[in-house]
């Protein structure tokens, strides 16, 4: 048996969500096709999704090609297409063995089918494309296939033409060797690819044999060096046949078994890699929560086995089921190559590199890096009451996504969640109403800065020194870290100098309070060391109980640490920073003159302007501050009459040079020394 981990990728009504129920029908996994519009699809479970129309969530669901020695079982997975959900798609992309990109045979190639073939290449994996919608009026294969060259990759090789195309019975027939022309084009693809098929057909091209030009698609398609075309229609099942045929021959798989999985591949046939055997290590790339409540994660298995009972630093692993025919069976272990849902592991999140538990508190191999979301907005019940039932809902929520970042402010009583897109928005609101029963409304989204340690910087507080409340003594130095390193905290006082319970307290205060700098943005990335500590040993009155009163408590270093460190945090100063988006936009020629003023205003700097590749206009490449993608997107079409394709993505942070923004607070200020201490003294 082989394993295939697929994904469906496509711009908005593309027909990806369509094709998947078509392939699930073709393989005898559901009797009755659902429907897009009707809400009936296998893999859009969301009410939003069923509403729309639109893929919000991935999802995952099984078939099988073929049977016996030569079948091959395919995880599907349906992504999302529309651009705020790109966050979603590049999760799954980790976790793929190779793609399908659906393009409608009408509208042709779109703004994010563009972004998703460049991510598609970018990360190498191998993909066909498959021309949907046939059989709808308006539909032309062959003006397609001429933009499917000129805009994605010339890199592709038309495996069919269509029959009666724009009518239900419309079809796809598969190009043969005496097709005129077939043969030619594929040699002209493949031989710039492979060194001695070049060879040969300079010296001779009749030598190249047709079953060696077809060996050599199957080899460079696993590859990601060329992209087959079939087409047909998800509505009609024409072409599916095809698809299918194509899904198990031409993308790289592998072959499992219950006890290991190993590779079987060669460097003839291109097929993929399961990883040594050996500990079990997987990639988490989806957390939902079941019934009861209970976590559950999506993992794909790279190497070794899963197994019921082994137990990883997100937690014991209780129950494992597998993808299997439409739907899950329960399994005691899951083999490389293969996705599984996993319970019991309480404590996993979206990205973890899932692996046995090696005793330092970190799961084996390191997690992933994701853009970051750059808007935030405040979220408001309609009904006062609910606001505890809010912020434990998005906490939930947050436990699935780790991208959407909770953030309460118990001054205002309000919440903020993290976004990358307005249609975010609907989402969140939509699922709140639906699965939490909370109406909620949203503020006008803001753009989320960082600020970053300009210096160095250290302060120290003693007991029953310089107003010092509390029964601790503390000493801290700030310290800027590259970026991506994160918070670490270390010691430079002598083991045993403190109890642990007080080092815990001040390393897991030290990094909730970094998350308001001096502007009330997160300090993302520095190290926080203890220099100095103090504190009274646990004391009590003679034949009485402990009195907290003469000893130290972990409350007392908790309600120090945050005046030392903002001291500290002063004293290196800080520097607030932007999110800056890079920006690639292809536009017709005789709107350039109109477009780079409008840029200008927008703080967008753009490079030089090149040639598309069409030949039909200009690729314009630059750098636009998070704040403006919106208004740039909808000021697009008016400046570029419509045909202008942006792309955008999160490249980094630069400095703000106009005054700093200042985001309100959430803590108790410890800033302000005088009111930070009546606050925390009263809770006390």
């Amino acid at each position: 048996m082989r394993t295939l981990n697929l994904g469906i990728l496509a711009h908005v009504d593309a027909g990806k969500t369509s094709l998947t129920e078509r392939l699930l029908y073709a393989a005898g996994v559901i009797d009755e096709i659902g429907s897009v519009d009707a809400g009936s699809t296998q893999t859009d479970s969301l009410a939003l999704e069923r509403q729309r129309g639109i893929t919000i969530k991935s999802a995952v669901v099984a078939f099988t090609i073929g049977a016996g020695s030569d079948a091959t079982t395919v995880d599907l997975i349906d992504t999302p297409g529309h651009p705020d959900f790109i966050a979603e798609v590049e999760r799954v992309l980790s976790v793929l063995d190779g793609a399908v990109l659906v393009v409608s045979a009408v509208e042709g190639v779109q703004a994010q089918t563009r972004v998703l073939m460049r991510t598609l290449r970018r990360l190498r994996i191998p993909t066909l494309i498959f021309v949907n919608k046939l059989d709808r009026g308006g539909a032309d294969l062959d003006a397609v296939v001429d933009q499917l060259a000129t805009t994605l990759t010339p890199r592709i090789v038309p495996l069919g033409t269509a029959e009666h195309q724009g009518t239900k019975a419309a079809a796809f027939r598969p190009f043969r060797e005496r097709d005129a022309g077939f043969r030619a084009r594929l040699l002209d693809v493949l031989a710039d690819g492979d060194e001695a098929l070049f060879a040969d057909y300079v010296e001779d091209p009749a030598s190249v044999s047709y079953r060696r030009l077809r060996r050599a698609l199957a080899r460079q398609s696993r590859q990601a060096r060329v992209h087959p075309v079939f087409a047909g229609s998800a509505i009609t099942g024409a072409g599916i046949d095809e698809l299918t045929t194509g899904i198990a021959r031409l993308l790289p798989s592998t072959s499992t078994s219950t006890a290991t999985a190993t590779a079987t591949a060669t460097a003839d046939d291109g097929g993929g890699t399961a990883g040594p055997p050996g500990p079990p290590r997987g990639t988490v790339f989806k957390v939902e929560r079941g019934p009861a409540g209970e976590k559950i994660a999506y993992v794909r298995m790279v190497a070794g086995a899963l197994r019921t009972r082994d137990r990883v630093t997100a937690g014991k692993v209780t129950a494992i089921s597998v993808f299997d025919d439409g739907g899950t069976v329960p399994r005691a272990e899951v083999p490389a190559g293969r996705i599984a849902k996993v319970w019991g592991l309480a404590g996993v999140r979206i990205g973890d590199d899932l692996g046995e538990d090696d005793g330092d508190g970190r799961e084996n191999g390191g997690g992933h890096h994701f853009a970051p979301p750059t808007l935030e907005t405040v979220v408001v019940p309609r009904l006062a009451r609910q606001k505890g039932a809010l912020h434990a809902a998005l906490a939930q929520l947050a436990e699935q996504d780790p991208l959407i970042d909770l953030r309460q402010d118990d001054l205002r009583q309000e919440v903020s969640v993290s976004l990358y897109g307005e249609v975010q928005k609907e989402v969140v609101q939509a699922t709140l109403a639906e699965e939490y029963g909370i109406e909620v409304e949203f503020r006008e989204s803001t753009t989320i800065h960082v600020e970053r340690l300009i210096g160095t910087g250290d302060a120290v507080e003693l007991i029953k020194k310089d107003g010092n409340p509390f029964l601790a003594g503390i000493g801290l130095r700030l310290e800027p870290a590259p970026e991506r390193d994160g918070v670490t905290f270390e010691l430079e006082i002598e083991l045993g100098a403190l109890p642990l319970a007080f080092i815990r307290a001040i390393d897991e205060t030290a990094r909730e309070t970094l998350r308001q700098g001096l502007h009330g943005w997160q300090v993302p990335d520095c190290r926080v060391v203890l220099t100095r500590s103090q504190y009274a040993p646990r004391q009590s009155h003679m034949h009485a109980t402990f009195d907290k009163s003469m000893s130290s408590t972990a409350g007392d270093f908790r309600g120090l640490t945050p005046l030392v460190l903002m001291t500290a945090l002063r004293r290196a100063g800080t520097r607030v920073l932007e999110p800056i988006h890079r920006f690639e936009l292809e536009l017709p020629a005789d709107t350039l003159g109109q477009l780079l003023p409008a840029l200008a205003r927008l703080r967008a700097v753009p490079g030089t302007p090149a040639p598309a590749p069409a030949g039909t206009g200009y690729v314009l490449d630059g750098d636009l501050p998070a704040a403006h993608v919106h208004a740039l997107q909808q000021q697009l079409p008016a400046l570029t009459r419509g045909e202008g394709v942006l792309e955008t993505r999160f490249d980094r942070y630069q400095p703000v040079h106009a005054d700093p923004p200042d985001r309100p607070r959430t803590d108790h200020d410890p800033l302000n020394r005088k009111e930070y201490l009546l606050r925390v003294s009263r809770r006390v």
